[in-house]
């Protein structure tokens, strides 16, 4: 299978509880907290009806009819400013190292692009290696301190991209 073979779409209502389950599946297998995460997030259960709103977009990975990934983008929480975030990117291992992170990426960050954003912030988790290497790849600076307040208090690391 290559990445050719997964499709990239905006999230539909039936994707919900598909979505939901990757979310709450790659936590748990990351070994991460439920509290402090997407793992309790009310939104995490309604996926495709939070990003019905101005300025926001979630897009899911499908591979032969199930959804196995996603990711989208937001305007930051608490925050003023014209900043949005990257928010609950996951994907199941029958996803990963196929390139399909930084398409997904590619695609969130044209969306924010596209809604006018001039910069994109993440939250995640230290031990998330591989999620923390492909950001910084991206050009996501590591910061200080959080931005906004996105109730994530478990995840310790925070980046920010400029985006052009």
């Amino acid at each position: 299978m290559t990445s050719t073979d997964f499709i990239i779409r905006e999230i539909e209502s039936k994707d919900n509880l598909q979505m939901a389950s990757v979310v709450r599946n790659v936590i748990l297998e990351m070994g991460a907290p439920k509290v402090g995460t997407a793992y309790e997030d009310k939104a995490t259960d309604a996926m495709f009806e939070t990003y019905q709103k101005e300025k926001a977009a979630y897009f899911v990975v499908e591979y032969n009819n199930k959804v196995v990934g996603g990711a989208g983008v937001a305007q930051l929480d608490n925050f003023d400013g014209n900043t949005c975030e990257l928010q609950k990117m996951y994907f199941l291992p029958i996803a990963r190292g196929k390139g399909l992170g930084p398409k997904l990426i590619s695609v969130c960050l044209e969306k924010a692009k596209e809604f006018g954003f001039e910069n994109c912030y993440l939250e995640t988790l230290p031990y998330m290696e591989a999620a923390v290497k492909l950001y910084k790849k991206y050009g996501f600076k590591n910061l200080d301190k959080p931005m906004g307040n996105t109730c994530h208090y478990s995840c310790s690391v925070w980046m920010l991209k400029e985006i052009k």
